[in-house]
């Protein structure tokens, strides 16, 4: 995995170095060298075919925009939105593969096993550790094993407890997985020390050929049943004593992969008990006449970042997509509020005795004086209308162009009213402007209302989960109150 990560980060070096002489910091310089290529080989491949499919996307995504920010051009638009999108990928996806880099060389930075046959230990007082190992012998299936590698040993002092209740305790400590010392199959944990209890206790064998001193029990050679007696002994400071405790071993038969297991952990034991005050320990190099290949078992989880950071990728790309239309949506919801304001406007300069161009003219110049206390799309629509207006166009192409880019049908039926006017001339505009200001507040009282009811289904949730707090609070005390009583 190490590779995949370097070659993302040479990767991010040569777009870097390609990318110098773009604006901006270094993931902005590759942003805007990938858009370009982009851009350049879309080009050429209009030149042969028509990708109609990315023609389409690409004039949507536009007049998305555009709807949103009329005053900028829409190519414009379209170069910075995927010039910060891109950036934004690229940021997510170096980051990721940073961690993964640092989670890769924190897993192998702590590898134990060196020179291939060699694991090393943590100095006094760093604690024993775990070493996953693998050990490969020709002809023969591979084992794993969880070894644990004990930190060098000095001196150690535990927690004060009598020795007859140490005692009393350490038969019953040892079983492991046995039923009971007179039935003994499997191998016993003779403990070092118990807790609560300020002993340090080793162990003797009056066997070792059946049971060895750490409880490992070989018996897979065993004809019949043997008593061996374990002598447990007890150290605390200059105090010493000794506890003999009789187990009776049954035989047990093993496959043979177990018994190769066995063999090599008998060899790890032996090679740990040489070298327990050696900073380094040989680990065996062959079982019988078969040579055995250790290698570190690493758990390394640096690629499931890499995933994560790749998803996280699509989502923000997924979720920039979806933030346009949520943009679009409320856009639209706010020219529905206003469209009340501007009829009654409309009907309020006419009637006055305004015309139409100037009433647009007038609701243009109120609304630079406070622009920027609050931006209104309307509005912005609206100084479009009078820049077409000053600029030439004819009022009726002004109009129906309003209503065009507002995209809501209560402004087309607006446009379409002020655009029919000016052709056939009629005397009955101010009255129907005023009716459709009536209608336009009753409409804007259902929206009202409707946004009311969706805010209400939206904190039912958080309702319900304080409710359920509320119940908690009040049913834990009672059930504490209930069962003392």
């Amino acid at each position: 995995m190490v590779y995949i990560y370097s070659a993302v980060l040479a990767a991010y070096l040569l777009l870097f170095l390609l990318s110098r002489r773009e604006s901006g910091n270094p993931f902005q310089k590759i942003a805007a060298r990938v858009f370009r290529k982009q851009q350049e080989r879309q080009k050429k491949m209009n030149r042969g075919r028509r990708d109609w499919k990315r023609a389409l996307y690409a004039r949507q995504l536009g007049d998305k925009l555009k709807t949103l920010q009329p005053e900028i051009a829409a190519e414009k638009q379209i170069r910075e939105h995927y010039l910060s999108l891109y950036t934004l990928l690229l940021m997510v996806v170096f980051v990721g593969d940073v961690f993964c880099l640092a989670a890769w060389v924190g897993a192998h930075g702590a590898a134990r096993l060196a020179d291939g046959g060699y694991l090393q230990r943590n100095a006094f007082g760093e604690g024993d550790v775990e070493v996953g190992l693998k050990a490969e012998i020709p002809g023969m299936q591979e084992e794993l094993f969880d070894y644990l590698l004990e930190e060098r040993r000095l001196t150690e002092k535990e927690v004060e407890k009598s020795y007859a209740e140490a005692a009393a305790l350490l038969p019953g400590a040892i079983l492991s997985e046995n039923a009971c010392l007179e039935d003994v199959r499997k191998d016993l944990y003779l403990v070092s020390a118990l807790e609560g209890y300020p002993f340090e206790i080793s162990w003797e064998s009056s066997a070792r050929s059946l049971v060895n001193a750490d409880g490992t029990v070989h018996n897979e050679n065993l004809a019949g049943s043997e008593v061996v007696t374990l002598t447990a002994k007890f150290r605390y400071e200059e105090w010493f004593r000794e506890l003999q405790i009789p187990v009776q071993i049954h035989p047990i038969i093993y496959t043979p992969e177990e018994a190769m297991r066995m063999k090599l952990e008998e060899l790890l034991r032996e090679s740990a008990e040489s070298s327990r005050s050696a900073e380094i320990m040989a680990l065996p190099e062959q079982v019988g006449t078969a040579p055995v290949v250790w290698s570190e078992i690493i758990e390394d989880s640096s690629g499931y970042l890499l995933i994560l950071a790749i998803f996280a990728a699509g989502v923000l790309y997924w979720g920039r997509g979806r933030e346009l239309d949520q943009k679009l949506e409320a856009r639209k919801r706010e020219l529905l509020l206003d469209y009340p304001e501007i009829v009654n406007k409309l009907a309020l300069y006419m009637g006055a005795g305004m015309t139409v161009r100037n009433a647009f003219l007038k609701m243009g110049e109120d609304y630079k004086k406070q622009k920027e206390e609050k931006r209104r799309y309307v509005y912005e629509e609206i100084l479009i209308t009078c820049h077409e207006l000053q600029g030439g166009r004819s009022e009726t192409e002004a109009y129906a162009h309003f209503g065009k880019r507002c995209q809501v049908q209560l402004y087309m039926k607006l446009s379409a009213l002020l655009s029919q006017n000016i052709r056939k001339g009629s005397n009955d505009l101010l009255r129907m402007l005023r009716q459709e200001a009536d209608n336009a507040f009753a409409e804007r009282k259902n929206l009202a209302k409707k946004l009311g009811e969706e805010a209400g289904t939206k904190l039912l949730l958080p309702m319900m989960m304080m409710l359920c707090v509320v119940m908690v609070i009040i049913m834990i005390p009672a059930y504490f109150s209930f069962t003392l009583n």
